[in-house]
């Protein structure tokens, strides 16, 4: 059982991570590592549930951009359905045998760190590069959800397979974390709606106020979060992110 001040820790680092490249999920999973904490369906439930109040932080600080942008909504839209295909056929799979696996988690965050490294050494941002949501075609809205898709994977990082999608495809940097915020919004309401529809007989009141708290901190640690990232990447690379994750997933690997 998480307690109510394990489920504020479990929403900062939720709120904190969301939307870094360096996967929330693992930073969940890890956390539960550290606080002692048994991965049962609840615990489950629970990291699924919180991460959709740091989504909701997207929409506050963008619902000028969602709800008022057509073109916008529609290019989210098409890029969230491989995610939403491949989610509804391996649900089962990914939550009984990869969410919770410590050695999953570790070796994602540590070739992804690789991974990200590799691709900001060698796929310079260009002038030429697209600057506007608007501008992506189909195919390229399709690839970015594939590559979100990845992020199944406990420890890839949706954000960070988004990024590096986007980086592939020829977009600009600020651009590309944009959408993926903007992608993480019907991406979460359907992993946290599904979830939730699927187990919530099963949970105790008292449960049901824990998933709301560590929801409440996550949403609003999220807000700076994002504030934070998008002022990051106006002057720097993600590499920092990519040997952040290399020296985390050592660290556990060599302790665990």
């Amino acid at each position: 059982m998480i307690s109510y001040f394990q489920s504020v820790i479990y929403g900062v680092v939720e709120g904190i991570t969301e939307f870094l490249p360096v996967s929330s999920t693992g930073h969940l999973i890890l956390t539960s590592k550290i606080l002692h904490i048994g991965q049962s369906d609840f615990v489950k439930s629970f990291e699924i549930a919180i991460q959709l109040g740091a989504i909701l932080s997207v929409i506050v600080l963008y619902y000028k951009n969602i709800f008022s942008n057509w073109k916008i909504i529609k290019k989210v839209i098409i890029a969230f359905i491989p995610t939403a295909i491949l989610g509804f056929l391996l649900y089962k799979i990914v939550k009984k045998y990869l969410l919770g696996n410590t050695e999953v988690v570790l070796w994602s965050l540590l070739i992804g760190g690789i991974v990200i490294i590799l691709f900001e050494l060698f796929l310079k941002e260009q002038e030429s590069h697209k600057e506007k949501i608007e501008d992506f075609s189909l195919v390229e809205c399709l690839t970015l959800g594939l590559f979100q898709s990845i992020a199944m994977i406990p420890g890839v990082s949706r954000s960070a397979a988004t990024i590096i999608g986007g980086l592939t495809l020829g977009l600009k940097r600020k651009t590309i974390v944009e959408f993926s915020f903007l992608l993480a919004v019907p991406t979460m309401l359907a992993a946290t709606g599904y979830d939730i529809i699927k187990n919530s007989g099963s949970f105790l009141s008292n449960q049901l106020e824990v998933m709301t708290l560590g929801f409440t901190v996550s949403f609003v640690v999220a807000i700076f979060s994002i504030k934070f990232l998008i002022n990051f990447i106006q002057k720097h690379t993600f590499i920092s992110f990519g040997i952040y994750r290399i020296i985390l997933a050592l660290i556990f690997l060599l302790i665990k």
